[in-house]
């Protein structure tokens, strides 16, 4: 029987690419995002390549109500979720704490930390049932904050925090709980934390090579498919240019 995972911001990124990764390997798809077009888009193609089954819901993670209307009234067909993947989050801007915009902070509190307990908690009932996993997307700055990086690292740190609660707290229901702390990876994660400057995001990138999505999504692969037994509980991974947050060797 084919198994079922759920991908949270899924319609570019890590998100694509885990969800290419998993439907290569047989899985179906439940894929979430806010953009509908390229949310469907995605689906479509890959439905085409491989031949499994998707389901879309189109949504606003920060929108408590509707993540709990979408995720926590699956039809009874999509239930069977065995994989839950937090991917859905963002930076935005790089100012120092006092020049920081409040709206900017709001927004990766409400997607990076809040969309991901949302998530979380309206997917748990179908997960218990199957002895299922949690993939949390984290980053290196939920390990060392950088400058002018205040609130997208404590966001950060908050999933690495919220990943041990949840690991603890479902060990009698057999949950994994896995977070994944990608370094520098080149999407479009920089062009959205500088607010389409493409200028500024090519320089985060320049004078080395950066992992790429599907590094991410190769490492998703690999611990969401150990034996029942083995639970991969944290990742860090960077390129080999980068030695952590804050230090990376460009040419």
């Amino acid at each position: 029987m084919s198994k079922t995972i759920l991908i949270t911001g899924a319609s570019s990124g890590f998100g694509k690419a885990i969800a290419e990764k998993f439907a290569a390997g047989g899985w179906n798809l439940i894929l979430t995002a806010r953009r509908k077009e390229k949310l469907e888009a995605v689906a479509a193609d890959l439905e085409k390549q491989f031949g499994v089954k998707t389901l879309c819901l189109v949504f606003d993670i920060q929108n408590k109500e509707d993540v709990f209307k979408h995720l926590g009234n699956l039809p009874a067909e999509w239930q069977a979720v065995n994989l839950l993947v937090n991917n859905a989050g963002l930076a935005l801007g790089r100012d120092s704490f006092q020049d920081a915009n409040l709206e900017d902070w709001e927004t990766m509190i409400d997607t990076n930390v809040k969309g991901l307990l949302y998530a979380s908690k309206a997917v748990l009932p179908y997960l218990i049932k199957q002895e299922g996993h949690i993939i949390n997307i984290g980053s290196t700055a939920g390990k060392e904050v950088y400058k002018d990086g205040n609130v997208y690292c404590a966001t950060k740190h908050a999933v690495d925090a919220i990943t041990k609660a949840q690991r603890i707290d479902l060990l009698p229901h057999h949950i994994k709980v896995t977070a994944i702390h990608p370094g520098a990876v080149e999407t479009d994660f920089s062009l959205i934390r500088f607010k389409g400057d493409a200028t500024k995001a090519a320089a985060v990138y320049a004078g080395y090579e950066p992992l790429k999505a599907e590094d991410i999504a190769d490492t998703a692969w690999y611990v969401a498919n150990l034996p029942k037994h083995v639970c991969i509980n944290d990742v860090v991974m960077t390129c080999v240019a980068q030695g952590n947050s804050t230090m990376i060797h460009k040419d």
